[in-house]
C-alpha cells in the first residue's frame, strides 16, 4: 500500500539497522543504500554521468526486471528516475515488491516530462487518487514542446533560483511523482479510461490547477514556504560548510 508522498528522496522512513537496496542509482547513488544495482555500465544514455559507487556500497550489474536477490532480502528499496526508462514496468515494479518489504520510487511527473522531456524516457507518469498511471509515449503519440526546457528546469533554476527551490519543495508534484510504499502500491499501465487519458492527451485545463495543486490557507502557505526555506538552508549548509 502507498504510505505517503515524501517531500524528497532523503525524507524516507529508514532506520539505521535496515538493509537498503537502490535500483539504478547511476551517477547519483543514494548514500543510505548498502547495495547498488545498475543495468548499463558502458553507456550514459539513460543518465547524466558515469556510474558512481560510494565506499560503503556493493555494486551489482543486473537488470531491474530480474533482480538477483531472494524474496524480502532487503528491508527497503530506493528507485529514483528509473521506472520511466524500463522496458517492462510491470515486471520492474513486481521485482522491487518481491525483494523488499518497503520502498520509495521517484519519477518525473506528467508536467515534469512536458517541461523537461528526455528522449530516453519510454513512459510518462501521473499519480491520481493514489494510483500511479504509466503510459507509453508512443501509444499516445506524445509530442514534447518545440524546444526542450530540460536544462532550464533541471539544471539552471534548481542551482541558481531560491524562488524555484521553494516552489519545488512546496509543490513537490510539479516536477516529480514521489511514493513511499509498504508491500506494494496501486498502478495501471496504459489505462483506457478516458477520464485518465485526458490528462495525457489534451491541453491543460484551468480547472486542473486545483486538482493537481489543491488550495491551501494563507497559514498553510506560510508554513510550507518557511519549511521549504529551512530545508534549503540546511541543504546549503551541508554542501557548502560540512563538505569543506
Amino acid at each position: 500500500m502507498k504510505i505517503r508522498n515524501p517531500k524528497n528522496r532523503f525524507d524516507l522512513d529508514i532506520s539505521r539497522s535496515e538493509r537498503v537496496l537502490e535500483v539504478g542509482g547511476g551517477h547519483n547513488p543514494h548514500p543510505r543504500a548498502n547495495v547498488e544495482v545498475d543495468k548499463f555500465t558502458d553507456s550514459n544514455y539513460h543518465r547524466s554521468g558515469d556510474i558512481k559507487v560510494l565506499g560503503h556500497q556493493q555494486f551489482i550489474n543486473a537488470e531491474g526486471e530480474t533482480l538477483p536477490f531472494k524474496d524480502k532480502e532487503f528491508d527497503y528499496v530506493i528507485c529514483c528516475h528509473v521506472l520511466e526508462h524500463a522496458e517492462d514496468p510491470h515486471q520492474f515494479l513486481q521485482e522491487q515488491f518481491r525483494v523488499a518489504k518497503r520502498g520509495y520510487i521517484e519519477t518525473p511527473s506528467l508536467l515534469g516530462e512536458i517541461l523537461a522531456t528526455r528522449e530516453s524516457h519510454k513512459w510518462i507518469l501521473h499519480e491520481h487518487n493514489d494510483v500511479l498511471y504509466i503510459v507509453d509515449k508512443q501509444k499516445i503519440n506524445f509530442q514534447p514542446p518545440g524546444y526542450n526546457l530540460m536544462e532550464l528546469f533541471q539544471d539552471y533554476l534548481p542551482k541558481h533560483s531560491i524562488g524555484f527551490k521553494i516552489v519545488e519543495r512546496t509543490h513537490a508534484n510539479l516536477m516529480t511523482v514521489r511514493i513511499e510504499w509498504k508491500d506494494d502500491f496501486k498502478y495501471v499501465i496504459n489505462p483506457t479510461d478516458p477520464e485518465i487519458l485526458k490528462y495525457f492527451q489534451t491541453q491543460w485545463k484551468e480547472t486542473w490547477g486545483e486538482l493537481f495543486f489543491p488550495k491551501r490557507t494563507l497559514g498553510q502557505e506560510f508554513r510550507a514556504a518557511a519549511g521549504a526555506f529551512l530545508d534549503i538552508s540546511k541543504s546549503v549548509f551541508r554542501s557548502k560548510v560540512l563538505k569543506k
